[in-house]
């Protein structure tokens, strides 16, 4: 394959919109599987509208483009919180989410890793969340954002003989994401008291989530594997309640 493609999960707004900028500007071909179509398409950026919950879909659509597209990075960045106390969680909460967070990126690995292993190159990147060291009213969400990563861990080792690298990059409370501001509106009276609960006094944005992820994706990043970075503003080292 002579052109390096990636694909990005989510890539219509907020870090997935991010992540696709840069992955443009460093000269990728990039195609973003997504429930809209990104904003800005360009003759470099594909989209493809499909929801990600539905499992069966997810499996038919990524095997049937990785026969035409094949691609050598994948970044798995789509994701959802479903929002509830303890007591509200549902079975179908919980498969819904293992769907989206742990049943797509299996089915994008598994549908490309043959062109991967013929390179003898790959990158995977999961976008998990700070949520996996616990955050109240996300049952649902902080399970399956945790079971990225020992996903990925897994994936490390299986793979890396391959020439082929899995890191798990976890954000924090992230401005200017569909994810945040359905919990938090911009006008939220909480706002502020969130802002200060950050040790470095301002909420993340999608660059600095994508840049992350652009460390991880590099093919100089090859002797890095099986890791979590926290993008976060440091609140993996203390708490934060939103």
């Amino acid at each position: 394959m002579n052109v390096r493609r990636a694909i990005v999960t989510g890539g219509s707004a907020g870090i997935g919109a991010a992540l696709c900028r840069q992955l443009l500007a460093a000269g990728y071909e990039v195609i973003s599987l997504a429930r809209r179509a990104p904003v800005a398409p360009t003759d470099r950026l594909t989209s493809i509208e499909i929801d990600l919950t539905d499992a069966e879909a997810t499996r038919r659509v990524v095997f049937d483009l990785a026969r035409e597209r094949p691609a050598t990075t994948i970044v798995h960045n789509a994701g959802a919180v479903r929002e509830k106390e303890v007591q509200d969680a549902t079975l179908e909460d919980l498969e819904a989410l293992t769907h989206l967070h742990l049943a797509a990126p299996l089915a994008l690995l598994q549908a490309n890793l043959p062109q991967m292993k013929a390179e003898h190159y790959g990158r995977v990147v999961l976008v998990s969340s700070r949520a996996v060291l616990g955050l109240a009213k996300r049952t649902a969400y902080s399970a399956t954002k945790a079971g990225m990563l020992g996903m990925a861990r897994t994936w490390a080792l299986e793979l890396g003989p391959y020439g082929i690298t899995t890191n798990v990059v976890a954000p924090g409370p992230i401005a200017e994401t569909e994810v945040f501001e359905q919990i938090i509106p911009k006008d939220s009276p909480k706002l502020p008291g969130i802002v200060q609960s950050v040790p470095v006094r301002r909420l993340g944005k999608p660059d600095d989530v994508a840049r992350a992820v652009m460390f991880f994706v590099a093919p100089e990043s090859g002797f890095i594997t099986g890791q979590t970075l926290f993008v976060c503003g440091g609140t993996s080292v203390g708490s934060i309640v939103y």
